[in-house]
């Protein structure tokens, strides 16, 4: 069965009425949105392709969701790796705070590395 196409003039021009197939809500975070910006600046192919074949949206979140996976499981791995626990942090905030901001950032590197800009 052949599917009938709609046009619409638009000035001198007939455009086909054509929409996209509904796509799931799903809030895409900011390892998400950080690919989502990558992907459209340095390969732009890959991105057209995704979106024209309604499968962004499933590859941001599944990209997403391993960036937080990572993120987390490197922060308590450094964390214990380099000895910054609880009871540090009950006996000097500040170098607490200054190590874990420190492991933070380098899960960060780490992260983006891997699996955001590649």
């Amino acid at each position: 069965m052949a599917t009938k196409i709609t046009y619409t003039q638009q000035g001198d021009y007939l455009l086909p009425n054509l929409k996209l197939p509904e796509q799931p809500k799903v809030e895409i975070g900011i390892w998400g949105k950080r690919h989502l910006r990558y992907i459209k600046n340095h390969h732009p192919i890959i991105y057209t392709n995704l979106l024209t074949s309604c499968k962004l949206t499933a590859y941001l979140a599944d990209i997403d969701k391993q960036a937080e996976n990572m993120f987390f499981r490197l922060v308590k791995q450094l964390a214990e790796k380099e000895g910054v626990t609880e009871q540090l942090k009950a006996d000097n905030q500040i170098l607490w705070v200054q190590r874990m901001n420190n492991i933070r950032n380098r899960a960060t590197e780490i992260v983006n590395a891997e699996l955001i800009y590649t």
